[in-house]
């Protein structure tokens, strides 16, 4: 004969598993739902994202395109700092002489180089303009410019 005890503890068991399941089904369809409107939303975020980045990169390409940053030809000027500093050095200018040549300050040429500012397009034009010349002119223009 089953022990009274063992059956009865079972069955208590039993009904308590019932009543737990009962009251935690709710819970359980609502987090469910919880969890598919999460899914939903990242991947509504995500989209977002998505269509953020192309818009801000078209942006970019207008901006880069803009009349501001081209020459006569349609062309736009690329501007790197290294490059700046390297044709000054090239031309054996001191940053003050340079900027003379270009029409600037001596503190915008040092801008420039570190990468602190970015020239304007006219002024895009003029160091476009002393890329082609060596020493010797540069010397003469400044020469030149400093009679006046």
């Amino acid at each position: 004969m089953p022990n009274i005890a063992a059956v009865l503890k079972d069955e208590i068991a039993r009904i308590a598993r019932k009543e737990v399941r009962a009251q935690t089904g709710d819970f359980k369809k609502a987090s469910a739902q919880y969890r598919t409107t999460i899914a939903a939303l990242r991947r509504r975020v995500d989209e977002l994202e998505r269509q953020l980045k192309r818009v801000g990169k078209g942006s970019a390409r207008a901006s880069a395109n803009s009349p501001e940053d081209q020459d006569d030809s349609g062309k736009p000027r690329r501007f790197s700092p290294a490059r700046l500093a390297s044709q000054r050095r090239k031309l054996g200018l001191s940053a003050a002489d340079f900027a003379t040549l270009l029409g600037v300050s001596g503190q915008s040429v040092y801008k420039w180089e570190h990468g602190e500012a970015r020239p304007r397009a006219r002024q895009l034009e003029a160091i476009a303009a002393l890329r082609g010349i060596g020493k010797r002119e540069a010397a003469a223009r400044l020469e030149k410019m400093q009679e006046k």
